[in-house]
This record gives C-alpha cells, structure tokens and sequence, in this order.
C-alpha cells in the first residue's frame, strides 16, 4: 500500500557545524518569536535557521524563504551539510522527562511517496489552515529541500520489525546526544541492503496515520505536482516521515485543553444550561496541588464514559462534568466518543453557530489554562482527557477527521538529524 524507501539524507557534519545539540529546533509550528530568537543564539548554524516560523515579513513576504534557501546551499557548498551518496533508512531513539519520568520511542525517517489522501495509502486526521500550507509549499519551492520529518503512525501488531530494529541498534550509533535537561537522542544509519528489503516489504500492505505535520504533507502534494514527470526514484516525488508504532510506549497521545473568552452574559448562561442539559456537574474545589487531581479524575471517570471539567467564569469555580446515563453519545456517531467533539456539537456551536473559533483558544498546557481563569484573563476553561488512541486509529482508519485541536501527539520530533533534499534522485 505505501510505498517506503531510502533516502539520500544531508545530515551536518560535526566538524564543520559543531555539537550537534546545539543544532537541533523544534517543528516550525512550535516555533515562537521568543524561542526562535534563543535557538538562533545556540548556533549559527541550528536548523531553525532553515526551518524558520510561521512569521512572513509582512513587508517582504519571500524575505524569510530567500534566506533560508541561501543558508542551505552555502551550507551544502562548505560541508556543514553533507548529502549521503547512497540511499539510507535512518533509526532514531528519542528520549525524554515529562512528569518526572523518563521515557523513549523510536522513529523510522524514511522516504514515503506522495500519494493523494483519497487513495487511502496517507491517512489525514485534522483539517489544514490554507496559509500554513501555503508557507511550507513556498519553503520547498524556494529551498528544494525539507527540513523537518512527518510523523506518521503504523501498525505492527506482529512485532516483524522489531528484530530488524534490535539488529541495527546492536552497533554503535552514528550520532548520540546525551540529554540532561534537553531530549537525547541516538540515530543509527540503515544501509543494510536486507534491512532496507525488510522494511520496505513491510510498509507495502500497511496504512500510514499522519500524527503530525499535516501541512508540510499538503505542501509536499502541491511541490510535486508542480513538478515535471520523470522517473519513479525522483526525490521530489517523495517526502521524509519519521514511522512510529502505534503501540511504542513512549508515544503519547495528550489532550488540547479549552479556554474561551469575549462570551456575553447571554452567551454565558446558554452555555451552562446546555451543559445542564447533557452533564452532571459537581462543584469542586481547586487548591494548590488541585488541578493535578483534577486531571487525574478527569482521566479516571474518562475511562468508562465522558468526563471533562470546568473552570469559570469566576476564578474560583472550578467543576467535575460527566455525560448522564441516560444519554447514548453513540446516536451521536463516532466522533462523539470525544468529549472535544460533544463541547463543539452539542454546547457551542447551538450557541455560537459557526462563530465557535472566535471565542476559544487552544493549548496543552494544563497550569497555564487555569491560570488565565484564575487571573481574569479568560472566561471559561475546560480541561479535558486525551483522545482515545484505539479510537483515533478506528475512525481515522475508516475515512474520517477529527475535532479541531483533538490531538496533541508528544514527543514533537527534533528537526535538523536528517533532511530531505528534492533534486536529483532519492
């Protein structure tokens, strides 16, 4: 079903560019003016250079992608970045601390052929923003090259690759990163003509579920298509994934929390009673300490049905909502096992109609969220659970999208190990 190779990856070279932990970044889209101006300071030559943010100079527009385009060839030209000679799969062990404790999951890079979403072989979950797209397509066209790897999921229920896996991470890896208080990271080159067989036999039956990077996947379509025709190993009929299992257990699936704000008093009581109408609700008390718990009960009452809180809209209501028994979500369709789902549906939109975006903000983080209730800042906030993982597979298996904002896939991937030029052959 996908077709999976190996690629010509240019990957820095040490001597030229320097430690390499100095010159990875985050994905473009995580990428803030305050963050981008501190990884800039890192190292002259860190990938967010390339990379670069969703920030167009609104005098010049094509500034940022000019620049980019120059940084790399001059990179090319003096052997900071080195393109291999042959074709490589690259095996990245990703390491990391999120709430005291450590984990890891490995990403295969690989070069994935670009396929229409109605072929059924690339499998999109979320909806894209036109503008972002159309900002990493010009990064391509100007630069020919792309910076940072998709994740992408896949399912291997028999465990065939993990024996391949086991085998290239026998040997010493090629690039190592020890991480104290950043990632650490290991990436093993995969030039094994038997592994390369292996692996690419294996993808060719196997759906693959976009995670993250649905707009440089957009973007990727459009660059090819503007391309002429050639042979079927042309690089820019190809795009760098980084494959993860859907089971490797340091792949965490966590939740984008609510905070609304502008509602008029109006709007505000049409909210809770809808809530009223669908939700049992239970006033809680929000200590110091408390939003973990809360969290915790989110998560808990959230295993066996719907359950989500509530902060707002004075700073110290805080509330425990969880759906009625007598209410069957399923008459609602499938995206209802979602609680995002059933907040947008069934108590904004009848409020807010089409104006819902207006009014919410999106974010991961938990603290910050009740802190903006807490401060005035923001009116309502809803925390909610992740969405279920044997869910997302199901329904985005079966053709459909989800809610906006329903997935906060975590690790993000560390850009600048691998890129992937497109001219030339793979």
């Amino acid at each position: 079903m996908a077709v999976v190779r190996p690629f010509r990856g240019c990957r820095y070279d040490s001597r030229v560019a320097g430690e390499a932990g100095s010159l990875l970044c985050p994905p473009y889209d995580m990428i803030g003016p305050e963050l981008k101006q501190r990884l800039e300071s890192l190292s002259p030559f860190n990938a967010v250079h390339l990379e670069g943010g969703e920030q167009p100079d609104p005098v010049d527009p094509e500034a940022g992608y000019r620049q980019a385009a120059g940084l790399f060839q001059d990179w090319l030209a003096s052997g900071t970045l080195r393109r291999e000679g042959e074709p490589c799969f690259y095996l990245m062990r990703h390491s990391y601390r999120l709430g005291g404790v450590t984990r890891s999951h490995l990403g295969l890079f690989g070069g994935v052929q670009v396929e229409d979403y109605d072929e059924g072989v690339v499998l999109p979950h979320e909806f894209t923003r036109e503008p972002a797209v159309l900002d990493r397509v010009a990064l391509l066209e100007f630069c020919r090259a792309q910076f940072s790897p998709i994740m992408t999921l896949y399912r291997d229920a028999e465990g065939t690759l993990a024996p391949v896996f086991q085998e290239i991470m026998a040997a010493e890896p090629e690039l190592e990163i020890v991480g104290e208080t950043e990632d650490g990271v290991a990436l093993w080159r995969v030039d094994s003509p038997a592994a390369q067989r292996a692996i690419t036999e294996f993808f060719q039956d196997r759906p693959l579920f976009l995670a993250d990077g649905h707009h440089r996947y957009e973007a990727a379509l459009r660059f090819n298509r503007k391309q002429e025709s050639g042979g079927a190993d042309d690089a820019h009929r190809y795009v760098m994934m980084t494959l993860v299992e859907f089971d490797d257990p340091g792949l965490l699936l966590l939740p984008y929390h609510r905070t609304m704000n502008g509602l008029s008093p109006a709007e505000l009581t049409q909210i809770r009673e809808n809530l009223d109408e669908l939700f049992e609700i239970q006033p809680v008390t929000l200590e110091e300490g408390g939003m973990g718990r809360l969290l915790e009960q989110v998560a808990f009452l959230g295993k066996d049905g719907h359950a989500l809180a509530m902060l707002g809209p004075h700073s110290d209501e805080a509330y425990l909502l969880m759906l009625r028994p007598s209410i069957d979500w399923r008459d609602w369709g499938e995206l209802a096992v979602s609680e995002a789902w059933v907040l947008d549906e069934k108590v904004l939109k009848p409020v807010l109609g089409d104006r819902v975006t207006e009014y919410v903000n999106y974010g991961h983080d938990a603290e910050l969220t009740v802190e903006q209730v807490k401060s005035g800042r923001q009116q309502l906030a809803f925390l909610l659970k992740p969405f279920p993982m044997d869910a997302f597979e199901s329904i985005v298996g079966g053709g459909q999208r989800l809610p906006s904002k329903s997935t906060f896939f975590y690790p993000k991937l560390p850009t600048g190990l691998v890129i992937n030029q497109l001219e030339g052959r793979l």
